[in-house]
């Protein structure tokens, strides 16, 4: 950092400085005004019995020495106030812009919540019933599946059983059929089931798909319970964890928030603290003022009589 003349409450003030600072400049340019027009020779001519000047002699004033050191002076004392002009404002805007240091405070991390998801278990369909069927059993449902898909297909409407039960009343004892020139030749008909012999087989096979059905339900049934049980199972898994997770994440969130408080609590006071020292020392450098180094001091007295009252 570099140095500067800001002494509290003795010297110049801002205001003063920056008066001293724009006369040292304009008594600054009025010599470098003087000084611009020198030469070293004048120019005239012969016109008509009479002398025209085109170039006037202006040759170097006597004090030309004094007027050098004077705006030598001028500039030094305003680089000298400028300086510490801007010094102070840089130190104000350093105080004003500072901010507290909160490197202390142990801000807590967020917690690692329980995620229930991740040990959650999803629903089981009736595929997953099946698999749980032994391969003994598996082959029992297909088996009694297949006999009583086919038994079925036999006997119930549409099929060949019923037709030829439907069939076999109306199936007379003779036809005829005509052969040549209209002439008629009967056709003998014999029947070779009765309807006690098909009902019989009816009722025999019916009975035997009813037993089969009834094993193809039994397995259907175990499946559907089984797939039930299961997903009753992966339910209550499911609702405790999530009650157990929610009991810990709640807990660790109070942990949390009480420890965060805390933490605001502390940034908080260091804030405050902070804020007081901080407005004090912005009053402390907004009372500085410049002392004027013995090598600036002609020139600021100089001008500082021609300064209003109201700048001191």
């Amino acid at each position: 950092m570099k140095k500067n003349s800001l002494t509290p409450n003795k010297g110049l003030s801002l205001s003063q400085a920056q008066s001293i600072s724009n006369l040292c400049n304009q008594r600054a340019i009025e010599i470098t005004g003087e000084l611009s027009y020198v030469n070293n020779y004048s120019k005239k001519v012969y016109v008509q019995g009479d002398w025209k000047i085109l170039q006037s002699a202006k040759p170097l004033p006597s004090n030309i020495v004094d007027l050098l050191k004077e705006k030598a002076a001028l500039h030094a004392c305003q680089a000298f106030l400028m300086e510490n002009i801007k010094a102070k404002d840089a130190m104000l805007k350093a105080a004003r812009t500072a901010k507290a240091d909160l490197s202390e405070v142990q801000y807590p991390e967020k917690p690692a919540f329980v995620d229930v998801l991740k040990d959650s278990l999803a629903e089981v369909g009736e595929e997953w019933g099946w698999e749980q069927l032994s391969a003994s059993e598996l082959n029992e449902y297909l088996q009694a599946e297949a006999f009583a898909a086919h038994v079925g297909q036999f006997i119930h409407k549409d099929g060949i059983l019923t037709h030829l039960r439907a069939e076999l009343p109306e199936i007379p004892e003779i036809e005829w059929m005509t052969i040549k020139d209209g002439e008629k030749t009967p056709v003998t008909i014999t029947k070779h089931h009765n309807s006690a012999d098909l009902l019989k087989t009816h009722e025999e096979l019916a009975a035997l798909h009813r037993e089969y059905e009834q094993r193809v339900n039994y397995f259907k049934a175990k499946v559907k319970n089984l797939v039930t049980k299961e997903n009753a199972r992966v339910a209550k898994h499911n609702a405790d964890l999530q009650n157990a997770a929610a009991k810990t994440n709640n807990e660790l969130q109070v942990v949390y928030e009480t420890r965060m408080k805390a933490a605001n609590e502390q940034a908080n006071d260091i804030r405050a603290e902070f804020e007081k020292t901080r407005q004090a020392n912005i009053a402390e450098i907004a009372a500085m003022r410049i002392s004027v180094d013995a090598r600036f001091q002609p020139t600021v007295v100089k001008f500082l009589t021609k300064l209003p009252d109201s700048e001191e």
